[in-house]
């Protein structure tokens, strides 16, 4: 009787433990934040025919821009250890990251989201660091970066410091954490004189993107009713956020990521729509 009821004790503790996510690792964390909600493969993975992912070569490098501010190619950030990331430390790793900071001090292109990674957890910077090492090495030398002007740094109101893992038990501050490691408002809010205007056109949308596609121009995604969300039901949001398709049936456009999307929990799904209700409207 002793030994059946330890073993029903420690099936209960498990499955208590999985229905908390506590017993997924860090790589397996790692693995699903970088492939997922943060896109990572999105810019910097090759692209094959008609822009598909190119995996035998994952996160070597890829996308280039030549835009006014700087010339830029995603990294190699796979193990390689003159081509990549293999000989930097963690710390640094974890600097990049948050900061946008190469370990020779010079910044990243603002096109690599670290203005929205400073509300990354402790457990989730560390869990994608643990993801990064096992990355196969894929010796692939990108080009120098060329900056042509200081851009000073954008953090989105009240993504300035890393939330706790108490702040993701809250489902809206977990919708807003997602939004943002996701910078879905990186792409979903113009430019104003002094970069994107988050102050008062926060996921206003209009922001355009020119590609193999012709011309994207990032949506509305504020709770407006006539211009945004509003009369979205949770259902055709998140397809929209899965399968790329609009209200209507019609097909999204790139550089909109809802391949990566698509493998999102249905909690995360929840709790980004949300977060999303609760986005102040604007028209």
């Amino acid at each position: 009787m002793l030994v059946r009821g330890i073993v029903l004790l420690v099936g209960l503790l498990g499955a208590v433990g999985s229905a908390f996510g506590q017993t997924q690792s860090p790589v397996e964390r790692g693995k699903y934040l970088v492939s997922t909600i943060m896109t990572c493969q999105n810019c910097h993975t090759p692209k094959g025919e008609r822009g598909a992912p190119v995996f035998e070569r994952d996160l070597s490098g890829g996308l280039s821009w030549d835009e006014p501010p700087f010339k830029v190619t995603a990294s190699n950030i796979t193990q390689d250890k003159e081509t990549g990331i293999g000989s930097w430390t963690d710390d640094q790793i974890r600097t990049a990251l948050r900061k946008g900071e190469r370990p020779n001090g010079v910044h990243l292109a603002a096109v690599m989201p670290a203005d929205f990674y400073e509300i990354i957890t402790p457990g989730d910077l560390n869990a994608i660091v643990a993801y990064l090492r096992t990355i196969k090495p894929v010796k692939a030398e990108t080009p120098a970066p060329v900056y042509r002007i200081a851009l000073p740094r954008k953090i989105v109101p009240g993504a300035e410091k890393p939330f706790s893992d108490a702040d993701l038990t809250d489902k809206v501050k977990k919708g807003f954490y997602l939004a943002t490691i996701g910078h879905c408002f990186e792409c979903h809010t113009p430019m104003g004189p002094k970069g994107r205007d988050f102050e008062n056109s926060y996921g206003k949308g209009g922001f355009e993107f020119p590609g193999p596609w012709g011309k994207s121009v990032s949506r509305n995604i504020t709770s407006s009713k006539t211009a945004g969300l509003g009369d979205w039901s949770d259902d055709e949001i998140k397809r929209a956020i899965t399968r790329g398709l609009r209200k209507d049936g019609s097909p999204l456009k790139p550089p909109m990521g809802f391949g990566f999307y698509a493998n999102l929990t249905e909690g995360d799904l929840d709790a980004l729509v949300a977060y999303l209700r609760t986005v102040p409207a604007k028209d």
